[in-house]
């Protein structure tokens, strides 16, 4: 039966420096298995028990993968049906069941660089992370993230 965690975290940037955390909103929570949080998470949590406090660093191959080139790309500006483009500026892009987002890298006259990458993708984070939680997932929990 799969587990299901709550925890407080912090992470840090490379210098130490706090960057997110829980002490500004909800702790986390997930049942094993699920396809929300990060495999690094996951692992990190697997077989802790409420109390345990711990430091893991998450590097990308279990977090948001890393940047392809591939998905960033030059399209021509007339793909984009929108009044102000900026470069910065986050979008969505759906086809049948599948969506897109990405990030405009630059605006040309005729053409725009979009970067289609997770915008976490090539991060490393480093958590401080203090278990809540840990006990098997009841039935509502896993049919919550796995549905029948």
């Amino acid at each position: 039966m799969p587990y299901y965690y709550r925890f407080d975290y912090l992470i840090r940037n490379a210098d130490g420096e706090i960057v997110d955390g829980s002490e500004s909103g909800e702790a986390l929570s997930f049942v094993e298995g699920d396809k929300n949080t990060i495999v690094g998470l996951q692992n990190a949590l697997a077989g802790r028990m409420a109390g345990d406090e711990f430091k893991v660093t998450i590097g990308p191959d279990e977090a948001y993968g890393w940047s392809q080139r591939n998905l960033v790309r030059t399209v021509s500006r007339e793909v984009f049906d929108v009044g102000k483009l900026e470069v910065g500026m986050i979008f969505q892009v759906e086809s049948g069941e599948t969506g897109e987002v990405g990030k405009v890298l630059s605006i040309t006259e005729h053409e725009i660089v979009i970067d289609s990458n997770h915008p976490l993708a090539g991060l490393t984070f480093n958590f401080d992370i203090k278990v809540l939680e840990a006990r098997e997932a009841t039935t509502d929990e896993i049919n919550a993230v796995s549905p029948e």
